[in-house]
């Protein structure tokens, strides 16, 4: 079995890191300091050995083979598309609501698409007051949150001087599937690692986030917040967001990413960047986050002040369906909010409570106003 150097160097242990908004309760940063939550690093190597169990069947289902990969395949060139990374560095304040899940001071990558323009994965910058870019070349620019989108993760950032690096192109992410072979890298990397996509299969949230084909790739990096996916030809296809245990769709326990396909950013850019949000309706947000435990949808975490909260909905409450339809998991729990109407709507919960069933009706709201706004936008 063939172990590449680059997999030992990037791999991950295999527990899933929380996105957008991390599974705790608790504050990670209680007394206001300013540590710095580095998404994507600094691992822990328990689990590695077992993560790396049965690699090289998967590698060799997949078609992946390093050192033959190396020989024969195209490849993005490394020093044009290391240019076009940076460092993106956020400060958060205190009172933001997101501040006590993901941190004060967030640091990940992002990828340089306009002269001006920084694509990254939305919760770096998410109610983010003050934002700083780093350069490949040293140069550390302001910057401040162009645009965001919580219906497919992205955040733009805007800087206050011209990046004076080429842009990455956007390439096609529709036409990437199972067993393609793609490129990542992040920040202060400066070279890509070659993945194979193992599966495009939905992704739910417990932060009411659904994505109905992400890019799963393996094996695992943990430089992978707002890292770029490439195609072959240094196109840029993804957004890296998160890692996670289960990637694979044929067995189970295989380790992975998840990047977010650039093709759900095409139909929004314009209006990310003139705007700072979509058009048109927004969808409804409850406040509620829920985790399937033992074949039951639970929640276990309500907003502070969102509508769940609101209509007295509590951790340890189960959901039993939309209105009088049944759900079967989380990613059907939203597909049925989602598809009774617009932020605004009321939508009814069926829920047992404390061992009674009842139908609670939540009046929803748009995430972006109960967010802080952050500056720029």
């Amino acid at each position: 079995m063939v172990i590449s150097t680059l997999l030992l160097q990037r791999s991950a242990a295999v527990h899933p890191v929380p996105g957008p908004e991390p599974r705790s309760d608790s504050d990670p940063d209680p007394s206001g300091s300013k540590a710095v939550h580095r998404f994507g690093r600094g691992l822990p190597a328990r689990g590695l050995v077992r993560a790396l169990a049965g690699i090289g069947l998967l590698l060799a289902a997949a078609g992946f083979s390093p050192a033959r990969a190396a020989e024969t395949s195209q490849a993005p060139d490394d020093t044009r598309v290391a240019a076009s990374l940076v460092r993106v560095e956020a400060s958060i304040p205190h009172d933001a609501t997101t501040a006590g899940v993901l941190g004060r001071e967030r640091m990940g990558s992002g990828v340089i698409i306009g002269p001006d323009v920084v694509l990254t994965i939305g919760y770096l910058v998410l109610e983010a007051d003050d934002i700083q870019i780093l350069t490949p070349r040293g140069r550390r620019i302001p910057a401040s949150v162009a645009g965001y989108d919580h219906a497919t993760g992205f955040g733009l950032v805007r800087t206050v001087l011209p990046l004076q690096s080429a842009p990455l192109e956007l390439g096609d992410s529709d036409i990437i599937d199972e067993r393609s072979k793609v490129f990542t890298i992040g920040q202060s990397e400066a070279g890509t690692t070659e993945l194979v996509v193992v599966s495009r299969k939905p992704f739910s949230g417990s932060w009411e986030y659904l994505l109905e084909r992400p890019i799963y790739t393996f094996p695992p990096v943990n430089n992978w917040s707002g890292s770029a996916l490439l195609d072959t030809q240094g196109r840029l296809v993804g957004i890296g967001s998160l890692i996670v245990r289960d990637a694979a769709t044929d067995r189970a326990g295989v380790p992975g990413n998840l990047f977010v396909p650039v093709n759900l950013l095409k139909p929004i850019l314009t209006e990310l960047l003139d705007r700072g949000q979509r058009s048109g309706p927004a969808q409804p947000w409850l406040g509620i986050s829920t985790e399937s435990v033992r074949g039951n949808l639970m929640v276990t975490r309500v907003a502070k002040g969102g509508p769940a909260e609101g209509a007295g909905i509590g951790p340890g409450d189960i959901v039993i369906g939309v209105g009088e339809v049944p759900v079967s998991d989380q990613a059907d729990f939203y597909r049925r909010v989602w598809e009774l109407g617009p932020a605004g709507t009321a939508i009814p919960i069926r829920l047992l409570q404390q061992g009674t069933l009842r139908t609670v009706v939540v009046q929803s709201v748009d995430r972006a106003d109960y967010l802080r706004k952050p500056a720029g936008v």
